[in-house]
Parts: structure tokens; C-alpha cells; sequence
């Protein structure tokens, strides 16, 4: 007789938080805040960009917990657009994640990379494109070997990220005053700060389906949530208010690699190459994972519709989804290259991927409102001052996919980066006729 196999219930509220600061915390702090600052009039507006970053998390997490406690089977947002908004914006999103969303997302982190590494041993003036190549095609190699990081080493790294994150915050805080940068008036843009804000906190909906594991859903989903997006705001705002203290507005601004900036105001070159170390580890433990989980979710593409089959092809050696890590890998150099050519590559790729991003958050966020429709049982957790908190968070959304839409108005990006916005947008947009092509078959 078969069997109803559920997910045990045997995470505790600390477990939970803790996981969340995994799934956040990443390479993003270390590039993103420079990006901020140059879209911000003053620290205060710099500093207060990071406090609604943790808010407008917090409302995600809470819609999207709810989402995952109706639906907690494999799939996340692909299977919350299926049964909300249909097949047809689903394979959309699929198509979406597999060209736009995850390789444009594996392409910004290892830019990240790249811009660190070459704080270390500089490789000419494509330094920065050349190591976030090595580091795509190197981790995609080991992935298809079935090379990976085990869990000892992940945890490792995290608390390696930790340490390192307060060790960079706290020094900024006493670091030796410096010889001021002007800040350039104006301020850029409020919405396009937001945009890297967000960016940086991204990783709260996958930290939302948590909710079938949780001891106690019903009451602990909650404090789990607010605990951990609590602990990564304010671990965010110490690195932030660090980074402003140590450079200034100004210094920020003009900064390429923050963090090893404020450690070599503190310690002097040698105290910045370990800095530059500790990002590089950081971003290549993102890449990893983001490799891993984007080509499984191909892999489920191609098992799903048949004109990708191959994709849903499993190697035996090594047990991993070969040629779904092939594709994935030769998109993403094929974005790294793109980003080369433009002033700034990981700006680029944000460029890239934001708009398609935000499209699909705001679809997924007004699903719960069909849900609530449609079904009468109560699941393990429900979104707290439901309206209120979920039109908060698709307005937001709302918002978000028009800034991200505007990033081509900016004139401190220049061409390229309109070309990159409109070009994601019609990558996502050839999904529909392959869908409907698809469809009529």
C-alpha cells in the first residue's frame, strides 16, 4: 500500500534562522553597496535603502511561506504559477530561469569573483572577465564530474562568510579617518538602488519553504522568518554603516572592491588580500550552489516537455544532470562574455535578469490572493494582516519591475545596459511562441 511520505517537522526556531542566514548572506554584500551608494543622496538614504530591504524581505518571506505551506511539494514558484496562473506562464518561468534568471545570476556572482580576484593577481584589463569565466567553467566541469562541495565544507565557508562579514563591519567602524572623496550630487536613482538592495537579500523565497519542516508551523513559521531576516538586517546594516564610516558616501561610490577597501584602510595591503581571499570564497561557494540547483531545475524542465529531453537526461557517473549543466554552463559564458563588453558586468547581468526577475516575484506574490479564492482549508501557516502584507509585497513587486524597466534611463550606465534590459526581456518573451508552438504540437 502506498504511502503518504511527509517532510518531518524537526527544525526548531534557531535551526530556522540559522538556515535563513545561509540561504541570504552572500557575495552580493561585497559589490552591491558601492552600486547603492552611487543611487543614494546621503548616508542616511544609503543606510535607510538597507532597512526597507529587510522589510520588503520580510513581507516576501511571510506570502511566500504561506504559498509553500499550501503547496509544499518540489518546485517553488514553477509549481505556484502552474496551479495559480496555468501551464502556459510556468514553462515560461522555466524557459526563463534556464536563459535569463539563473545563468544571468551565476554570470553577476562571478563577476563578483572576478573583481576580487584580480585585487589578488591582476590578468590584464579584462581581469575581471577573464576569472569569472575560469570560475563558471571550472565549477560547471566539477559539477559534471560530480565534484561537490560537501556539507562540512559548506557549513565551513559560511562561518568563514560570518566571520568575516563582523570582521569587515567592525573594522569600518574604527577605521582611521581618510582623506575625503567628494560625492557627486543627485543621487541616481532611488528604485535602481533598490534594485541591488533586494538583489543582495535574495534567497528569502527559498528560505519561505521551510514551512513543511518547521516544529509547530503554525506559530513558529512566523518567529523563524522575522528572526532570521532580523539577523541578516541588521548583520547587513553593521557591514553597511562599517563601509560608510571607513570611505564615506563618496569613497563608496567610487569603490570597486568595498570590502577590501575598508580592510586595507585598517590593516594595509596585506590585511585586503586576505579580505579579497575571504570574497573570493564566498562568491565561489554561491556560484557552486547556484550551478547546482539551476541545472536541476532544467533537468525537471526537460523531463516535463519533450522538445527538451535531453535535458532531462541523468549521467549515471558521477550521478549528476550532465547536459542540463552543459547547456546551463554555455549560457552563462556566453553572458560572462556580454558583460566584458560593457562598463561594468555584473551591473550588466543585474541589467539583465532584474526585469524577467521581478515579472515572475510579482505573478508568483498574486497567487496567494487566487489561492485564498479558490481553496477553504487552512494550511500550517497563513500570511499575518492578510491583505495588507501581500498588496505590500506586489506593490512592491510592482515597483521593483519598473525601476528594474528604467535602469536604461540611467546615464551613468550608458547604452549597453539598455540593450542588456530589453534584451532579457525578449529572451522571456520567446518562451510564449515556443509554448504555444509547443502547445499546438
Amino acid at each position: 500500500m502506498a504511502r503518504d511520505t511527509r517532510p518531518l517537522e524537526q527544525l526548531t526556531i534557531f535551526d530556522g534562522i540559522v538556515l535563513i542566514c545561509g540561504m541570504v548572506i552572500g557575495a552580493g554584500i561585497f559589490k552591491a553597496p558601492s552600486i547603492v551608494a552611487a543611487n543614494t543622496s546621503s548616508g542616511a538614504q544609503f543606510v535607510f535603502a538597507w532597512v526597507l530591504g529587510g522589510a520588503v524581505s520580510l513581507c516576501g518571506a511571510l506570502v511566500y511561506a504561506e504559498l509553500a505551506a499550501r503547496y509544499p511539494e518540489t518546485g517553488g514558484e514553477y509549481a505556484f504559477l502552474a496551479r495559480g496562473w496555468g501551464r502556459g506562464v510556468a514553462f515560461v518561468f522555466a524557459w526563463a530561469r534556464m536563459t535569463v534568471i539563473q545563468t544571468g545570476a551565476i554570470a553577476a556572482v562571478s563577476f563578483v569573483f572576478g573583481d576580487y580576484a584580480s585585487e589578488i593577481w591582476r590578468l590584464g584589463d579584462k581581469s575581471s572577465s577573464i576569472y569569472a569565466a575560469i570560475a563558471v567553467a571550472g565549477l560547471t566541469a566539477l559539477n559534471v564530474a560530480g565534484t561537490l562541495e560537501s556539507k562540512l565544507l559548506q557549513r565551513a565557508m559560511q562561518v568563514a562568510l560570518f566571520a568575516g562579514l563582523l570582521f569587515i563591519g567592525v573594522a569600518g567602524l574604527f577605521a582611521p579617518a581618510q582623506t575625503p572623496v567628494p560625492a557627486a550630487a543627485g543621487g541616481g536613482s532611488f528604485g535602481l538602488a533598490m534594485i541591488f538592495v533586494l538583489l543582495t537579500y535574495g534567497g528569502w523565497n527559498e528560505a519561505a519553504y521551510l514551512a513543511g519542516e518547521v516544529r509547530d508551523a503554525r506559530r513558529n513559521m512566523i518567529r523563524v522568518l522575522i528572526g532570521g531576516i532580523v539577523t541578516v538586517t541588521a548583520l547587513y546594516l553593521l557591514v553597511n554603516i562599517g563601509y560608510l564610516a571607513a570611505l564615506g558616501l563618496g569613497g563608496l561610490r567610487s569603490s570597486k572592491a568595498v570590502a577590501a577597501d575598508v580592510v586595507r584602510a585598517v590593516t594595509g595591503d596585506k590585511g585586503a588580500v586576505l579580505a579579497a581571499i575571504i570574497v573570493c570564497l564566498a562568491a565561489l561557494t554561491t556560484i557552486n550552489a547556484a550551478i547546482f540547483t539551476g541545472a536541476r531545475t532544467s533537468y525537471a524542465f526537460g523531463r516535463d516537455f519533450a522538445v527538451f529531453g535531453r535535458l532531462g537526461a541523468w549521467r549515471a557517473a558521477g550521478s549528476t544532470p550532465a547536459n542540463a549543466l552543459v547547456l546551463q554552463g554555455v549560457i552563462t559564458l556566453a553572458l560572462v562574455w556580454a558583460g566584458s563588453l560593457t562598463p561594468d558586468g555584473f551591473s550588466a547581468m543585474v541589467a539583465y535578469t532584474a526585469p524577467v526577475f521581478w515579472t515572475f516575484f510579482y505573478l508568483s506574490g498574486t497567487t496567494l490572493f487566487l489561492f485564498r479564492e479558490r481553496a477553504a482549508e487552512r494550511p500550517a501557516f497563513r500570511t499575518p494582516l492578510y491583505p495588507h502584507i501581500p498588496i505590500a509585497f506586489s506593490v512592491m513587486c510592482a515597483y521593483m519591475l519598473y525601476s528594474s524597466v528604467d535602469y536604461i534611463r540611467n546615464p551613468d550606465f550608458g547604452p549597453n545596459f539598455g540593450v542588456a534590459v530589453f534584451a532579457g526581456l525578449i529572451v522571456m518573451a520567446a518562451g510564449v511562441p515556443l509554448y504555444l508552438a509547443l502547445r499546438t504540437r
